[in-house]
């Protein structure tokens, strides 16, 4: 799955073209790499956003093409949010 489409279905972001725009201006990295909106995520990647002054980096457990809103928290795993 791209991972534009994986932050907007795990609902991180909440558009698609936010998380497309966030990826194409440099503030995703997988697994220490600076990421493409086109990347291709798996499970067990690990995902840094950088929105600002704060960092927010999760585990992916699940890749989903469709999620239910009380499903998307299974999806990945918040492994810190700092400021």
């Amino acid at each position: 799955m791209r991972l534009d489409k994986f932050l907007k279905v795990s609902r991180i972001i909440k558009r698609r073209t936010v998380a497309n725009e966030a990826c194409d201006s440099g503030r995703v990295q997988i697994n220490g790499r600076s990421a493409k909106a086109g990347t291709q995520v798996k499970e067990g990647d690990v995902v840094i956003l950088f929105f600002g002054d704060k960092q927010f980096s999760f585990k992916i457990l699940q890749v989903n093409e469709n999620a239910k809103k009380q499903d998307c928290g299974d999806m990945y795993e918040v492994l810190s949010d700092e400021v």
